[in-house]
């Protein structure tokens, strides 16, 4: 999967209105890298590939693997084939706070003011469902996630709310842009902003696999076998914040990477998330990357929303996932 995602990487640099030979990507990309080139190139075409296409690839993979390791650690934290960060009001929480940003100029005041705002969002909209789910006397799993989607539901109705609301036209265009999920214009700035705790949240989540694996067992056996599910649900459900967060802010809401891609994984690793959280994590940034390669080129030169794309694509992968699969999508 690290070839298949480097192989991805250079072809999505290489592809597009202004082609570039995949011989000279590689040189282009190594000589970025400070290694000497085997090729020649002209100054635009390492323009186009250093500059325009590179910095969108690298946010593409990076808010793919956010999705991707998210969706798989809340599928075996709920128990649930079904699930990802937007069921539980986690996408929506932090796309709230990022079109928050966006409708009362709050982004003015700095660049990590967007991302804060997304994160915020999505950790408040995790402590609302926490606070009422522990308030109640029977904290099923199941119970969680229907606070999730009512939580969902109200999110964004508040974002429809500010939609209608909204002041110019380029305001609303920039709340759209949040909905649809879209990697357009990405700069190296972007990817300064989300690598770090993109990065740092999947090395921390990949250390929980095997807790992951014994809660599939249930709360009383995980109880049992030394582990305190009462603090290791809501670590993980903030970690999971602070990625979707994170991805959200520079990339808005994209759907059925968290499900899609940890249910193709399951499929071939099996329910071990020591392997499952890293291999989603590629898995992640290998899809998402082909999909904003199709969204550049399906319709060249209307350019598509990565998000209506991904919908496209992973609605019929997901259904002929379940169809295939002779366990109907069980995580064990």
């Amino acid at each position: 999967m690290l070839i298949t995602l480097g192989l991805t990487a250079i072809a999505a640099c290489a592809i597009g209105p202004i082609s570039i030979p995949f011989r000279k990507t590689m040189g282009i990309l190594l000589s970025a890298m400070g290694f000497p080139s085997f090729t020649s190139f002209t100054d635009r075409e390492l323009l186009v590939v250093t500059e325009m296409r590179l910095p969108r690839v690298l946010a593409g993979g990076l808010v793919g693997a956010a999705l991707g390791v998210s969706g798989g650690a809340m599928q075996g934290l709920f128990r649930n084939p079904l699930v990802e960060p937007g069921y539980v009001g986690v996408s929506s929480g932090a796309a709230l706070g990022a079109v928050c940003a966006l409708y009362f100029g709050w982004n003015q005041f700095g660049s990590w003011t967007l991302p804060l705002s997304a994160f915020l969002g999505a950790a408040l909209a995790v402590m609302i469902i926490l606070a009422v789910w522990q308030k109640h006397r029977h904290k099923s799993i199941a119970l969680l996630l229907l606070l999730g989607i009512g939580v969902n539901a109200l999110l964004s109705a508040v974002i429809n709310m500010l939609v209608a609301s909204s002041n110019s036209e380029q305001e609303l265009r920039s709340i759209v842009f949040w909905l649809q999920g879209g990697l357009e214009a990405r700069t190296w700035h972007h990817v300064q902003l989300i690598a770090l705790p993109i990065l740092a949240g999947c090395v921390i989540l990949f250390t929980f696999g095997r807790d992951l694996n014994t809660m599939l067992l249930g709360d009383e056996q995980s109880t049992h076998a030394g582990i305190n599910v009462d603090r290791m649900r809501p670590l993980l459900l903030i970690l999971i914040s602070l990625m979707t967060g994170s991805a959200v802010a520079i990339s808005g809401i994209i759907g059925f990477v968290g499900l899609v891609v940890p249910h193709a994984v399951r499929l071939v690793t099996g329910p071990d998330h020591r392997f499952l959280l890293p291999a989603s994590a590629l898995g992640g940034a290998i899809f998402l990357i082909w999909a904003d390669l199709a969204s550049r080129m399906m319709l060249q030169p209307i350019t598509l929303q990565v998000g209506v794309v991904c919908a496209l694509i992973g609605a019929p992968l997901f259904i002929a996932l379940i169809m295939s699969s002779r366990r109907g999508g069980a995580l064990r």
